[in-house]
């Protein structure tokens, strides 16, 4: 369990070992006071993300880590949706083909071939939970979506994920890894999340 004094300080646990979205998150809530710390820093192992929305999956991800820490959590989880595809890769996107992002991206044009025009519309997901303890019976709840569709190849070199394949609605033809930090975290899923959630913390 957590020391009192990580408590007393604010401390919450983020239901991530991913260091980058520590930094991302941890930026953006600044105003907001929270002190953001992985959860490999308390080595709680990875939750089983085994729920049909996005919405489960984050509250599983949030309860796994305040269980093993006794602290208040926060989880992310996010994807990409593609209505031609009956909704996949969705809740598993990281998944998808079983492989890293070259394999998941790979699979994606594979089975958007087919699709021209309006078809190829897609949208990115972010959900973000956070809890004040495992038992939590009313978390704060954040989500926001990202529109845009589904180009033929990649473009850009920044981002990760379906960035490069993802072209952003409004921004003529620019892939989300076409956007450099600044403009992404205004425009994208998680950015408008994490206003939204702000938002209900009253900063």
């Amino acid at each position: 369990m957590t020391e009192p004094t990580e408590r007393a300080e604010g401390v919450v646990v983020l239901a991530s070992g991913n260091p980058g979205k520590l930094k991302e998150l941890q930026d953006a809530l600044a105003p907001t006071g929270l002190r953001l710390k992985n959860q490999s820093e308390f080595n709680v192992p990875e939750a089983i993300e085994d729920g049909s929305t996005f919405i489960e999956n984050a509250i599983k991800k949030a309860r796994n880590a305040s269980s093993f820490t006794g602290l208040p959590a926060l989880a992310d989880d996010s994807g990409l949706v593609v209505p031609a595809l009956n909704g996949a890769p969705g809740v598993h996107s990281a998944r998808y083909s079983g492989g890293g992002d070259g394999a998941n991206n790979e699979k994606l044009l594979a089975a958007m071939l087919e699709f021209e025009g309006d078809a190829r519309a897609a949208w990115f997901v972010c959900v973000l939970v956070l809890l004040n303890s495992s038992t939590d019976p009313s978390p704060l709840i954040a989500e926001a979506k990202w529109h845009g569709k589904i180009g033929k190849e990649p473009s850009g070199s920044s981002g990760f994920g379906y960035d490069p394949l993802f072209l952003v609605d409004g921004l003529d033809g620019l892939s989300a890894a076409d956007l450099d930090v600044a403009q992404k975290r205004e425009v994208s899923h998680r950015g408008l999340a994490v206003s939204v959630l702000r938002e209900k913390l009253g900063c």
